[in-house]
């Protein structure tokens, strides 16, 4: 921070990380307990991940343009407001029994979640030094980390607990089963009224708080329209590895509670055990990778961690047993900074484009929504869901790129030209 001023407004941009971050690791745990409610294919529980990530596409514009016209801090409070109106939806979800109306109320959550996100990465990466937006957005990320590590254990204790066993199914009569597993349904309606809780209660402590202002750079026209922001190389590339790494990140996390009972024969709830030390992995990862940056570059380290990552999914894929979760563990802990650094990376000296790149970037995380489904219907194609581990293999492979290659900062002379008329 470059005064103590920014020092509480970054602690208040701090725990938005750890909220969606929390909201976000709940939905691993929401898929396999309303697969078993509402008895899903695999494909058919990806529409959890399809209805959130969907929601970052089609309002990571409109959230750039509420950044652009009313500032940072409307933005956020916006964004919590809708995001605790998706939290309380899930009660009337719930008492009405209906998949679909969980997915609207995911979808709205999302909505929220895309707003704060489309607010808080280029906010905490800019509030401070610019040397070290990368180490900055990376510390903050953390939290994120955090909530990978507590939701699933928490979500798990709360939500897959109280289910009836198979046993018990199977003595009942088919519209027995069907009311009694549509029932467990009732179980995420707590965790989520508390959730939405703590939102309008942040909602507030915002609104009495006063926000530094980002300035923006000189020597750069704003950009009238978002395709203008494109004409940054590194921002394009930096979108399409976002897409592929967002896609993989969820493919990993969402699908873990059924990956792991089938590929090292865990029960779902000790499954949920080990997503959480998968959670404390992307935790360390972060903060050993916020270290590391202090020596290397934060592209290199990039293009190292995906690397690394290629062949854990060959393992993922390959292996049998617990090695194949310690593969997941491993996958982790290296794609803990892919997020914030290609983030980071990504917006790099777009001066006045930032708001509009930042959307974009947010938008690319769209990729969660389509590419595990792509995941699930190898999964339920194959008759193994170790095969799906090819499309988070591909995935790395492009974030390699980036760190390699694509983060480079690069607009030709004539685009700079077009920019100035513009």
């Amino acid at each position: 921070m470059k005064t103590n001023k920014s020092l509480f407004p970054f602690i208040l941009i701090t725990s938005l990380f750890f909220l969606w971050g929390f909201a976000h690791n709940l939905d691993p745990i929401l898929i396999p307990h309303l697969k078993k409610s509402f008895t899903l294919t695999t494909v058919q529980a990806t529409l959890v991940d399809s209805a959130v990530f969907i929601a970052y596409f089609l309002m990571a514009l409109p959230a750039g343009f509420i950044m652009k016209k009313y500032g940072y801090k409307t933005g956020i409070i916006t964004g919590l407001l809708i995001f605790a109106l998706g939290s309380y939806l899930f009660i009337p979800a719930a008492n009405m029994q209906q998949y679909s109306f969980f997915l609207v109320a995911l979808f709205i959550i999302a909505c929220g979640l895309t707003i704060l996100e489309t607010a808080a990465n280029p906010y905490a990466s800019s509030l401070g030094d610019p040397a070290t937006s990368t180490q900055r957005l990376n510390f903050a990320q953390s939290f994120n980390g955090l909530a990978t590590t507590l939701a699933p254990i928490i979500g798990g204790r709360i939500i897959l607990t109280k289910g009836y066993t198979t046993a018990q199914l199977s003595v009942m009569t088919e519209q027995g089963r069907k009311l009694a597993l549509a029932a467990e349904a009732s179980s995420v309606k707590i965790p989520y009224f508390i959730l939405g809780t703590v939102l309008v209660i942040i909602a507030i402590i915002f609104a009495f708080t006063r926000l530094p202002r980002i300035q923006q750079h000189e020597g750069h026209a704003a950009s009238k329209n978002i395709f203008h922001a494109l004409k940054h190389r590194h921002l394009a590339w930096g979108v399409a590895a976002q897409f592929f790494y967002v896609g993989a990140q969820v493919c990993v996390f969402s699908l873990f509670i059924l990956y792991a009972p089938k590929s090292a024969d865990l029960t779902e709830v000790k499954a949920t055990y080990y997503l959480g030390v998968c959670g404390a992995a992307f935790l360390t990862g972060r903060f050993i990778g916020t270290f590391l940056m202090r020596y290397y570059s934060a592209a290199s380290l990039l293009a190292a961690y995906a690397g690394i990552n290629i062949l854990l999914c060959v393992v993922a894929i390959l292996g049998h047993g617990m090695i194949t979760v310690y593969a997941v563990i491993g996958i982790c802990f290296f794609m803990s900074i892919m997020f914030p650094t290609i983030f980071a990376l990504g917006i790099k000296d777009l001066k006045a484009d930032t708001e509009f790149g930042s959307s974009l970037i947010i938008m690319s995380i769209v990729g969660g929504a389509i590419l595990p489904r792509i995941f699930g219907y190898i999964s339920d194609i194959t008759g193994n869901i170790q095969y799906g581990y090819v499309v988070p293999l591909v995935c790395f492979a492009v974030v390699a790129f980036f760190g390699f290659k694509g983060y480079r900062v690069k607009v030709q002379p004539k685009d700079l030209l077009v920019s100035a008329i513009l």
